[in-house]
């Protein structure tokens, strides 16, 4: 995918990538897709801790699914974005209907990114800033 990508263009390589199983279970669907912006939506609902609050980790696979994706778009064909860091500070407790990742990058190399993502409830108010980092290697080869 070449890196100044068209929102259509990079939209229709994330569905064509796949979000993988967990992102499939929990509901995550991308919006928009481009090296300098992504962005998807979670439901609340099946998604939820005891207490009834979106759970942690929820909003930690929504940043993942979108810095991952967004890491292996920049990387480009032949090369693999995996995730080495991440970190999550939650700020507000989403409890009913959908939450909105955005994700941008704050660094993009030849060999490692990172990328800010903000998840925030239909209000609009901020749940959840997430960081991640990941390193671009070759694809391994396939056998």
């Amino acid at each position: 995918m070449p890196e100044n990508t068209d929102a259509e263009a990079g939209l229709d390589w994330a569905r064509a990538r796949g979000k993988g199983a967990l992102a499939e279970r929990m509901g995550i669907d991308f919006l928009e897709f481009t090296t300098e912006r992504c962005v998807a939506t979670m439901p609340v609902e099946g998604n939820t801790q005891p207490a009834g609050l979106l759970h942690g980790g929820a909003y930690v696979v929504l940043g993942e699914s979108l810095g991952s994706m967004a890491a292996n778009m920049h990387a480009g064909a032949g090369r693999l974005a995996v995730g080495v860091d991440i970190n999550a500070t939650h700020t507000r407790s989403a409890t009913s209907g959908v939450v909105t990742g955005t994700c941008v990058p704050l660094h993009l190399g030849r060999s490692m990114t990172v990328h800010e993502i903000v998840v925030t409830d239909e209000q609009g108010r901020r749940c959840s800033t997430i960081r991640i980092t990941n390193l671009i290697k070759d694809s391994p080869a396939v056998s």
